[in-house]
């Protein structure tokens, strides 16, 4: 048996696997079973769908809306004079004190996704906590419109494997992003946020807003003729992700597999 030795180029600190192989002994001895060392280093973190491995310049665009409702008129007018179609995540006791504003997004065809009842940091409630939020909002949504979702972001993007593997169980991909506008910033410009967007913007990008700012609404319509004139089409969450045959890599972005 090996025992392997890092070396590190600052000092001479020295890592032994010593506690990792003792484990691995146990395990053996007990399950009676080979054990494959590269399964327990990575110890099979789960994560969420950030992008998606895409050729054609395509990218999703997402709100998460938590607060108000003012500005949902004219984001919808945005998308609609544009024709795009986007992808709300919706908490369900917003959706709750804007019933009529969610119809207007259903009505207008956009994605509706979860993003939890209570807007709550997901990742430090139990699995049974994280299953009635979901469900919850889920019901919800589906009181006022008529339908069912499974998308499912959580709230501050706060996940855990349980938040995951939940999520999953119950039958809701779990949709992070790999662009964030950082549009709920204090102080934050309208340059910045545009900047921040042309800089992180890549092929099966999912791209995050929040409604009830002060900038979003205003500036969505030059953020979406800067990336058509990039030569970005746009597509809903439930469109530009795969549902089958993928796996998710390191930095979460969704991937087909042959």
């Amino acid at each position: 048996m090996k025992v392997y030795i890092l070396k590190f180029r600052h000092g001479s600190v020295i890592i032994t696997l010593i506690a990792v192989l003792i484990a691995l002994i146990s395990m053996i001895a007990v399950a009676g079973q080979k054990v494959n060392v590269i399964e327990v280093f990575s110890a099979s973190r789960e994560l969420p769908i950030y992008s998606v491995d895409c050729y054609e310049k395509k990218a999703a665009i997402t709100f998460d809306c938590a607060w108000g409702a003012d500005d949902i008129p004219e984001i919808l007018n945005t998308l609609k004079k544009e024709n795009i179609k986007a992808t709300f995540f919706l908490v369900g006791q917003w959706a709750e004190k804007y019933p009529e504003t969610v119809k207007m997004i259903f009505d207008d065809g956009h994605d509706i996704g979860n993003h939890s009842y209570s807007h709550f940091r997901m990742g430090t409630l139990s699995e049974e906590k994280i299953q009635e939020e979901i469900i919850k909002c889920s019901e919800a949504i589906k009181n006022i419109t008529g339908s069912s979702i499974d998308l499912f972001r959580a709230p501050y993007g706060d996940y855990n494997n349980t938040v995951i593997r939940t999520a999953k169980k119950l039958g809701y991909f779990t949709i992070q992003w790999n662009v964030d506008s950082l549009d709920w910033k204090p102080g934050i410009s309208e340059e910045e946020i545009i900047s921040r967007i042309n800089r992180k913007i890549q092929p099966g990008s999912i791209i995050l807003f929040h409604n009830d700012t002060p900038q979003t609404a205003k500036i969505l319509p030059e953020i979406i003729n800067m990336l058509k004139g990039q030569g970005y089409s746009f597509e809903p969450v439930s469109n530009l992700i795969m549902r089958e045959n993928y796996s998710i890599d390191h930095e979460g972005r969704q991937i087909r597999v042959k």
